[in-house]
């Protein structure tokens, strides 16, 4: 393989992994960015969907044509030096298009809806979905319910009132949650416009803000068994979900990545997962 970047994907394909992760840390090397072992690790997740564990342990299997396509892209653009989280970022909505989400139905589960404009939006875009929404509260939940009515979306929907993914079975392709996610001991001095009007439970994340993200860690795998899952974070908090998803989640197909907001905070946590 060549020691300078491909032109195209034809340099990759059929090449073993232990063989590309090689040449993409020449490569990587090359271009002065840091740490090229684990970049190089990083894309290949990126490209391929396996976990550290599997691409050592799958050294010898050769790049099928789809991931050597990915690859040769998400390398040109981090040689370009483009953000390595933001190649990672575009892999949920790439994921939706290669599972054909916009042709055949994927079921999504919105975990806390409040107002269901999350579940709302995406059934909107993806026209043969159905959607399951769940929240502990049931103001929130009649809601959710007329806002599905008034976009049209009433008949794909349906409503459970629970905590996290209490009896919620899957399976399902999609999990998308925007918890509470204020430590308890922090929403005193929140602004009064967010304290006063916004009910407890839609803000309250327990003692340190993490509380539900764990009660979704533990049964998001089972509950998607092969799918992507999106939780909304707060401004500091994407290193610890992140975490909780890659010690919770067995069949987690990768690393989680992150998203950042207009105001350049990962607010986003997102992880795909296979059989």
């Amino acid at each position: 393989m060549p020691d300078t970047a491909p032109e195209s994907a034809g340099s990759f394909i059929g090449q073993p992994l232990s063989a590309v992760r090689r040449t993409l840390q020449t490569l990587l090397n090359a271009a002065r960015i840091d740490d090229p072992p684990r970049e190089a690790r990083l894309l290949l997740e990126v490209a391929t969907g396996l976990t550290a564990d599997r691409l050592l342990r799958d050294a010898a299997r050769l790049l099928s044509d789809d991931e050597a396509k990915r690859l040769s892209e998400a390398l040109r653009r981090r040689l370009a030096h483009e953000p390595l989280s933001r190649i990672k970022g575009e892999r949920g909505l790439q994921w939706v298009d290669e599972a054909g989400g916009r042709q055949r139905p994927l079921s999504i589960i919105d975990v806390g809806t409040g107002s269901g404009c999350i579940l709302i939006t995406l059934l909107a875009e993806l026209p043969n979905a159905t959607g399951l929404a769940t929240d502990l509260s049931p103001d929130a939940l009649a809601i959710a319910r007329a806002n599905a009515a008034r976009h049209g979306v009433a008949e794909r929907t349906a409503f459970t009132q629970a905590r996290s993914l209490e009896g919620v079975d899957g399976p399902a392709d999609i999990l998308v949650s925007n918890p509470p996610y204020i430590p308890s001991a922090d929403i005193a001095a929140l602004d009064p416009g967010v304290r006063d009007y916004d009910p407890l439970l839609a803000l309250d994340g327990g003692p340190d803000g993490l509380a539900v993200y764990r009660d979704i860690a533990a049964r998001a795998g089972a509950v998607v068994p092969s799918g992507l899952i999106a939780v909304e974070v707060g401004a500091s908090q994407a290193a610890d979900v992140a975490q909780i998803l890659t010690k919770w989640v067995e069949n987690r197909a990768g690393l989680p990545w992150t998203r950042k907001d207009l105001g350049g905070h990962d607010r986003t946590v997102a992880m795909l997962t296979q059989r």
